[in-house]
């Protein structure tokens, strides 16, 4: 009888992009990137700002439905200027996911806040809006200036993170009434979901405001890069204000008025992004289509489940996943598929289990730890082909 891994690995060998070695995500440069760069190139706009900074803030916004978009130099710079934005505090803890990669973890951290780790729900693989429910109500008390605060740490739950993993939007409606009821702002790390929609609307603007990357392994790149997307055009104001050091004009030439931070993105960086956005719904019909041909190749493998996107979405499928039940093929699947030049992963350790953050509050974890254990991404480029 044909083991589980077995028939994994023999689907996994029908995959080719005409190398030997098939990365688990990696950029298309066939539009008007190398025109838009050598163009930065030879005017000698290359550096923190120029005219491709501005146009991929007022495409990336319309793009998105949102009235402001503030591009950084990457994306775990984007979430740690958004909480600096909505006021969080070493005096504060935020509630994150425990699945996630680390960079949404460190950015809370930069912060000085308290990170608070919340389980993940089985169908988004994100965060679970009726396991918090059930935590906060066992843990959450408001305070006279109506402000969440920890009954057992004694900290206010400032903000939430929630993060849209490999591209599926979590449920973002019932968490973003949730927080409302406790008075916590919704920041959303939509590093991973540029494109992907709930209820029809994009990822990114129900928060108060919503992170993004453009690192080399996402659905669009500027090299690194990311951004910060808002509907409180103030806020965004204030963003643009912090990512370009604080500096005013008032006072003389170098005056700063606050505590700023250089985060902001070449203009180079910008140029190769206007050419990828641009291709944007192109990426999205095509991975759509990768999702659908691993869903059609994983049908009927026993303890092997492809990952669709959750009911009322529409995902950017950025990686394609799927969960493998058996514990011995889910480890002998990624060792022998690498091993093989075909690069799969496991999701991430979990937040917790990190040296730095083990002594973090947390609610149970159950189910996050079990999809740690079982899922396992596969490659997902835009250039990838499956042969018969």
């Amino acid at each position: 009888m044909t083991s589980t891994s077995d028939l994994v690995l023999s689907r996994l060998s029908t995959l080719s992009n005409g190398k030997e070695f098939i990365p688990l995500h990696e950029p298309i440069f066939a539009g008007n990137e190398e025109s838009y760069v050598s163009e930065c190139i030879r005017t000698g706009w290359v550096s923190s700002v120029g005219s491709y900074v501005d146009l991929l803030e007022r495409n990336l916004a319309e793009y998105l439905g949102v009235r402001r978009v503030v591009v950084t130099v990457n994306g775990t710079a984007a979430l740690h200027l958004a909480l600096v934005a909505a006021g969080v505090t070493a005096e504060d803890e935020v509630l994150v996911p425990a699945l996630t990669f680390v960079a949404t973890a460190n950015a809370v951290a930069y912060t000085g806040a308290t990170l608070h780790f919340c389980d993940s729900a089985p169908d988004t693989l994100g965060l679970c809006p009726e396991k918090l429910a059930e935590h906060l109500a066992a843990i959450a008390v408001m305070d006279d200036d109506g402000y969440c605060l920890n009954a057992i740490t004694r900290k206010r739950i400032k903000a939430i993170v929630p993060m849209h993993c490999m591209g599926h939007p979590v449920e973002l409606e019932r968490l973003v009434a949730l927080a409302s009821r406790y008075n916590i702002i919704v920041i959303e790390d939509a590093a991973e979901s540029l494109g992907s929609l709930y209820k029809g609307q994009h990822t990114g603007g129900f928060g108060r405001m919503g992170a993004i990357s453009f690192n080399g392994n996402k659905i669009i790149t500027a090299g690194g890069g990311g951004a910060i997307a808002t509907n409180d055009e103030a806020l965004g104001a204030r963003l643009k204000h912090l990512s370009t050091t604080a500096k005013t004009s008032q006072g003389g030439f170098f005056f700063h008025d606050d505590v700023g931070y250089n985060y902001r993105m070449p203009n180079i960086n910008a140029a190769l992004c206007c050419a990828q956005l641009e291709r944007l719904p192109e990426f999205l019909d095509i991975k759509r289509g990768i999702a659908e041909q691993y869903k059609a190749l994983f049908d009927g493998v026993l303890d092997v489940s492809f990952i669709s996107e959750p009911a009322n979405t529409r995902s950017n499928y950025w990686l394609s996943s799927i969960r493998i039940k058996d514990s011995e093929a889910f480890g002998s699947v990624i060792s022998e598929a690498n091993h093989r030049g075909i690069m799969v992963r496991p999701l991430w350790d979990l937040m917790h289990t990190l040296p730095m953050y083990g002594q973090c509050p947390s609610m149970n974890l159950d189910i996050a730890t079990m999809l740690s254990r079982e899922v396992v991404s596969l490659p997902s480029s835009v250039n990838l082909k499956f042969n018969s």
